[in-house]
């Protein structure tokens, strides 16, 4: 699940939070890195949990309407939604019982989030449309819970503020754990029961050690990065610019000079889209020009050996000292 998408923006936070802090230990900034990277891992397990929370609130409500249906003698409700058949799988899911049990983690400690959400979605035109179907399929059910998600529980002040409270990363993360969670849903398949697979906290033992070699390149070549950046434009003046600008750069550098396998235009465009939401308005177009202008510079004086696209004809051309207009 933490993939490079991840693993870049936690080494943007916890880069520019090693500089911030005046002891720089990078022993220990690793360590912060990796246990925010393990956070984002436990967001998604958490949410996934949050599915069956709902679903058992949803029986304890049918509980109550079933009691006063038997003493009013009127019909029994549906017990279409709090029996729903992805619900329940997940509730059985060993490897999401087995993460919870060892985190001692649940919901039960929010019971009025947990009923606000419940009435939220009962009152929904996707429940009510869901309650007249007579689709009664694994499927129905499944798609039930991803436009749930979507809908209501993906852009949630409430949990927002819930998970705020929980952990200072969550927020951060939880725009891509998002994704995750809806890609999980979508995979579910009702012939794997209880043992159907959750994602791993990694894609692969490769993107760990990814992590762990670009920020060490960041810390431990700082000063070469930084002289490449001076080279690259004239009249250079770091104080001209955002402190997050020059961070993002220089992680960028290291991939660029790292790992030979990612194409520099990954790279740029990857850095230049995390500028845009940590950085200021007009980090985005800055960096992008700078990190074309870095990287060339680098090949033509084969210092890194890869290749790029030629400048498109009328491309603007990097910023400078003079034109840059950073402050």
């Amino acid at each position: 699940m933490i993939n490079r998408e991840i693993i870049r923006i936690k080494t943007v936070q916890l880069t520019y939070a090693y500089y911030q802090n005046g002891n720089k230990n990078i022993e220990s900034a690793e360590k912060e890195l990796f246990f925010s990277l393990s956070k984002a891992y436990d967001l998604y397990n958490y949410l996934l949990a949050l599915i069956v929370a709902v679903t058992k609130e949803s029986r304890r409500h049918l509980e109550v309407a079933q009691a006063k249906a038997t003493r009013e003698g009127t019909e029994m409700p549906s017990q279409k939604f709090a029996y729903n058949k992805f619900a329940l799988q997940l509730e059985e899911n060993r490897m999401l019982n087995d993460f919870m049990e060892a985190q001692k983690k649940s919901w039960s400690t929010e019971p009025e989030f947990l009923r606000k959400l419940y009435l939220q979605i009962t009152e929904s035109q996707i429940y009510q449309d869901y309650m007249a179907d007579p689709d009664d399929s694994y499927a129905a059910d499944r798609e039930l819970w991803r436009r749930i998600y979507r809908t209501l529980i993906q852009d949630n002040t409430a949990l927002d503020a819930i998970l705020e409270e929980q952990s200072l990363y969550w927020n951060d993360d939880k725009e891509i754990v998002d994704t995750f969670v809806l890609k999980t849903i979508k995979r579910f398949d009702e012939k794997s029961g209880s043992r159907q697979e959750l994602l791993p906290e990694y894609d692969s033992e490769e993107d760990r050690e990814y992590a762990r070699k670009l920020f060490r390149a960041t810390i431990m070549n700082a000063d070469e990065y930084q002289s490449f950046m001076s080279e690259a434009s004239r009249n250079w003046d770091f104080n001209r610019l955002a402190y997050m600008d020059v961070v993002i750069m220089q992680i960028a550098i290291a991939e660029m000079m790292t790992f030979p396998s990612i194409p520099v235009s990954v790279s740029i465009n990857e850095f230049v889209d995390i500028a845009k939401l940590y950085s200021t308005p007009r980090s985005g177009g800055y960096i992008n020009g700078m990190l074309d202008a870095i990287a060339r510079h680098l090949i033509d004086s084969g210092r890194l050996l890869k290749r790029m696209d030629e400048p498109r004809a009328g491309k603007k051309k990097p910023a400078t000292e003079e034109n840059d207009g950073q402050k």
